[in-house]
């Protein structure tokens, strides 16, 4: 998928003589299809960010493409190169390897030295649109991350455009900075917005927006619900704010499949189709029963495929992400050859509600996992301490106690949320169905990532059928790197 900055796209039709067209960054486009062997180097690369050049990471092929489009059926054989001047490792987000190639630090294989490199071998079984990140240190918060497209080979058949884009959330502070700054107290922002009370004690409790939560019979503390620990410079959709957005050109009355990653290190976003309406037919890279709508929530290391039909004129349709609880949002064009794209603004008229569990309630798995009664039953507890200290059943990574599985069990695991923040809880190395919310019982979809609510809990099934050693842990990164990560370990 070619497509330019507002700039670009201005300077190539008639509306650039109205509005003007200034320099804009080089973008490579969409990932390049796999080869038998891709090489992948991890590197750094500068992006404009509101008209200051940053340093970020990157996970690009030789020719510059960022990330990689493959097929199902195929083998994944990819050479990671390390091009910097540190260890990294890179775990490939929704996809199913032996543990030994899941790219964790210390737990699957050991980091990959400064220039050293690694060969990926393994089959590519399912088709979905996922992504690819660093593992290791605080790299992921510094943009090591990119699309990882497992295409059905039979799509190719289907006169459908593709676009693929990633979100993220970026700060000029370095990592180390903020975790040190969430450490101390200070949480690294100054306020959380009206939906939600600050954290760290630096403001009154707030009521909350609508939220699963919000109707728990709790009390006057369930309105004490904290949606931010990181205050960010800008929001970005394909590494561009709203100031100079990515447009991707399209065709009157086309159809067009996003593919949207919320790569974002803590920022739980709503997907804003603005003008649009379209069909979600898949989260986190597997298929629901399509679902019509022009918003969705979008947790973090979630990813949405919607399906949209475009109107047969001529025009330029926004696409916004706007963060939960706030005004501030990215976003991109879709825009048909020759049409005028109108400057929108990085800031909402209206405050975000929080991202809750509405949408996780109605969707539905296209396969739904095979009606079974569970083997084991794991609960996972959520808990925060002082000193920015988040556990998993009272104990942070390196001092936790495995989950046992066997192969063969079907397996369900309750996360309890004891905190004032959600999470997005992700397991690797399978695929889970969300069976309960706050004890209701349903058959949701089949995902690897799930939003579990503050002061609720979630429940997900699996079937053990990936031996080995795997991460569950929270993705918003600072939880991680604070402590919250365990470990399911299939018993021999």
């Amino acid at each position: 998928m070619r497509y330019l900055s507002r700039r670009q796209f201005l300077a190539s039709t008639a509306a650039a003589g109205m509005l003007g067209a200034g320099p804009s960054l080089l973008f490579s486009g969409r990932p390049a299809l796999a080869m038998p062997t891709t090489t992948i180097r991890a590197g750094t690369r500068v992006i404009e960010v509101n008209g200051r050049p940053a340093t970020v990471f990157g996970l690009t092929q030789p020719d510059g493409s960022h990330g990689l489009i493959t097929e199902a059926g195929k083998s994944f054989r990819v050479r990671l190169q390390n091009q910097l001047d540190e260890a990294t490792l890179i775990h490939w987000h929704g996809l199913t390897p032996p543990w030994q190639q899941d790219g964790v630090p210390n737990l699957s294989q050991p980091p990959l030295p400064p220039g050293a490199s690694y060969d990926y071998d393994f089959p590519l079984t399912r088709a979905g649109t996922n992504w690819m990140h660093s593992h290791h240190g605080l790299q992921e918060q510094r943009l090591m991350a990119a699309p990882l497209i497992v295409r059905d080979s039979a799509e190719a058949a289907v006169d459908l455009q593709e676009v693929v884009v990633m979100f993220h959330d970026f700060t000029f502070r370095h990592p180390n900075e903020v975790l040190a700054g969430l450490k101390s107290g200070g949480h690294g922002l100054a306020h959380s917005g009206p939906t939600a009370a600050v954290r760290g004690g630096q403001g009154a409790p707030m009521p909350s927006a609508p939220m699963d939560h919000a109707a728990m019979g709790h009390g006057p503390a369930a309105a004490a619900v904290h949606l931010h620990d990181v205050e960010y410079d800008a929001f970005l959709a394909s590494d561009r704010t709203m100031d100079d957005p990515a447009v991707f050109q399209v065709e009157r009355g086309g159809r067009v499949r996003l593919r949207l990653i919320n790569a974002a290190t803590a920022t739980n976003l709503w997907l804003d189709l603005d003008r649009l309406q379209g069909r979600l037919i898949a989260v986190d890279g597997i298929p629901v029963e399509p679902t019509t709508g022009s918003r969705f929530e979008f947790a973090i290391a979630q990813r949405l495929d919607l399906l949209i039909n475009l109107p047969r004129e001529q025009g330029a349709w926004p696409v916004f992400a706007v963060r939960e609880g706030d005004t501030k949002r990215t976003g991109f064009v879709l825009a048909t050859k020759g049409s005028v794209i109108a400057r929108q603004s990085a800031d909402t008229q209206h405050r975000a509600d929080a991202v809750g569990l509405q949408l996780e309630r109605r969707l539905r798995a296209a396969v739904p996992l095979p009606q079974r009664t569970a083997d084991r039953r794991h609960t996972v507890t959520i808990t925060e301490a002082p000193g920015y200290v988040w556990m998993l059943n009272g104990a942070v990574h390196g001092e936790h106690k495995p989950l046992s599985v066997r192969p063969g069990e079907r397996v369900e695991i309750t996360f309890v949320d004891q905190t004032t923040m959600a999470h997005p809880m992700h397991l690797h190395g399978h695929h889970f169905q969300v069976v309960a919310i706050n004890g209701q019982r349903f058959a949701g979809a089949v995902r690897d990532t799930v939003l579990v609510p503050a002061r609720g809990s979630v429940t997900i099934a699996f079937d053990a059928n990936n031996p080995g050693k795997w991460a569950l842990h929270c993705h918003h990164l600072y939880h991680m790197a604070a402590g919250m990560m365990t470990t399911v370990e299939y018993e021999s």
